[in-house]
């Protein structure tokens, strides 16, 4: 989704974006150097950021390196990604990571840099004569909560007058909370060699370790609010509800003023960052094993019938249980599996306006064009993969398309699920009927795009973080996504290890320096 706090994928960060007053420039001795060779393994957020980042860190500290990025698909980007409505270049609709915001600095000063267009999330940027309330939140029996365009969610007086403080304490809560994340981005705990440590420094740990329901509860967030308002927005974000997220994330999903997107796609962030990097990119190319020789410190990475070695660096930037690698040699620590959350999207355009009938709302009251759900009152999810009554975390309808062949005006939907959305369900939400063998009419449903993602991690209560050097030039972008899960802290691991990286290469310099030195005396 593409509006304001309900977005698929909240992305933020904190930081300043500027390298100078943070990597020390070296002298010219590191030019007659040879140059460092770095394999990063995956071109998503996190190894487009490193390649980024590397490359500057290293530049500004006069340090040579060649950069090789291998991704096993076709494309960069990762989970952000676009596909086009119609297989038409003039509508791309965002598959993945859909938003990002002002405070993003990652994301949005590279968009900056680049010269990418971005363009508004908001509700406000939807066509307002489309019929219906923007946004709706079903609990799978009612709309327990419905807003027009012109409302926003902390300065509406119904909200206040149903909900009473709740809104304003998620919001003074929001913004302790986040205050407190802004300390990884800067000195002293950037960078940081250990993701457990630096929640630790910040004081976050006590945050992660609780579910957002307990967290809310003792921040004296009414039942009513967090249920039907902040479990409604972990659902669309996370496919998780409060009993089982942790508290960290459910405070994510809060933070959202300024959402944006980049026209076209926000993929063009992450390809652009490879390209500025200079790194050689070798798409459609999955690592298949790697080797490493402990007494020289180089990685050997085998691609199918091809290897490539002399490798002093290796960042693995993407969950490892989902990399085309099923081990990791002896000499470093393989990451532990953690469970992702399963995720089906369903992409679709039609003619037709969602169906008040299924929302069981009267014939001429239209549906809300967003839906997003919580679970009914009395009813409580057993466990974390639980979806509850409404069946569905969300359906949005995303904008006006024009259809290529017939010119008419028809609308963009897209559907988060905990499984296919068949048919039938397709049919029951937009009140048509299938034709006589079962399937959707094409007249009803023009253009259809499923997707199954491995979204996100379940984002559960822990007070430890996998470790970010596995061993020896060896490094590790996915364990934050246990911590928070988006594009920009992705992007934030990547940045980090790059510095990490150049960090470690400035002080080896310096410690084979001071031996020279030593053995010349």
């Amino acid at each position: 989704m593409r509006i304001s706090w309900w977005t698929s994928v909240i992305v933020w960060q904190f930081a300043d974006f500027t390298l100078g007053d943070q990597v020390v420039l070296q002298d010219d001795r590191h030019q007659a150097a040879r140059p460092h060779n770095v394999a990063i393994i995956g071109a998503g957020a996190a190894g487009a950021s490193s390649a980024y980042h590397l490359a500057q860190y290293a530049a500004a500290a006069g340090i040579p390196v060649n950069i090789t990025v291998f991704e096993r698909n076709d494309y960069v980007g990762g989970r952000t990604t676009t596909v086009t409505a119609y297989n038409s270049s003039d509508h791309p609709i965002e598959l993945g990571g859909s938003i990002f915001i002002e405070k993003n600095r990652i994301l949005f000063e590279a968009a900056k840099a680049f010269n990418l267009t971005t363009s508004s999330a908001s509700l406000s940027s939807r066509s307002s004569d489309i019929p219906g309330p923007a946004l709706g939140i079903w609990d799978g029996q009612q709309f327990v909560v419905t807003q027009n365009n012109e409302g926003g969610w902390w300065d509406t007086a119904k909200l206040l007058y149903k909900y009473g403080l709740a809104p304003i304490r998620t919001l003074r809560l929001m913004r302790a909370t986040t205050e407190k994340f802004f300390q990884m981005y800067d000195a002293p705990i950037f960078p940081f060699s250990s993701l457990t440590q630096a929640a630790s420094d910040v004081g976050l740990l006590a945050v992660t370790s609780a579910t957002g329901e307990q967290f809310l509860r003792e921040s004296n967030i009414g039942y009513l609010f967090a249920r039907e308002i902040i479990q409604a927005s972990t659902r669309v974000n996370y496919a998780q509800n409060l009993d089982h997220i942790h508290a960290l994330e459910t405070i994510v999903c809060m933070a959202v003023e300024g959402a944006m997107a980049v026209e076209d796609g926000n993929w063009q962030i992450f390809d652009r960052m490879v390209e500025e990097s200079n790194a050689t990119l070798l798409l459609n190319t999955p690592v298949k094993s790697l080797d490493h020789d402990a007494s020289s410190g180089i990685y050997t990475l085998h691609t199918g019938s091809d290897s490539t070695s002399n490798f002093s660096t290796l960042i693995l930037a993407h969950p490892f249980q989902y990399s085309s690698l099923t081990s990791l040699p002896s000499t470093l620590h393989t990451p532990s599996k953690i469970d992702y959350v399963t995720l089906h999207v369903t992409l679709f355009t039609s003619p037709h306006l969602l169906s008040s009938r299924f929302f069981g709302l009267a014939p001429d009251k239209p549906a809300p064009h967003a839906v997003l759900t919580t679970l009914p009152e009395g009813e409580h999810a057993p466990d974390r993969k639980t979806v509850g009554t409404p069946g569905f975390y969300s359906v949005s309808l995303l904008r006006q398309v024009t259809n290529p062949a017939t010119g008419a005006q028809e609308f963009a939907y897209k559907i988060f699920a905990p499984s296919p959305s068949t048919s039938l369900f397709i049919a029951r939400l937009l009140g048509i009927q299938l034709s006589s063998s079962g399937e959707l009419k094409p007249e009803d449903v023009t253009w259809l795009y499923r997707k199954e993602w491995q979204s996100y991690p379940y984002e559960v209560p822990r007070r430890q973080f996998e470790q970010i050097n596995l061993g020896e030039g060896a490094w590790y972008t996915a364990g934050i996504e246990g911590f928070v899960s988006t594009m920009e802290t992705s992007a934030l691991m990547g940045k980090n290890v790059g510095r990490l990286v150049v960090d470690q290469w400035i002080a080896e310099e310096k410690r084979m320096r001071g031996d020279h030195e030593a053995r010349s005396n």
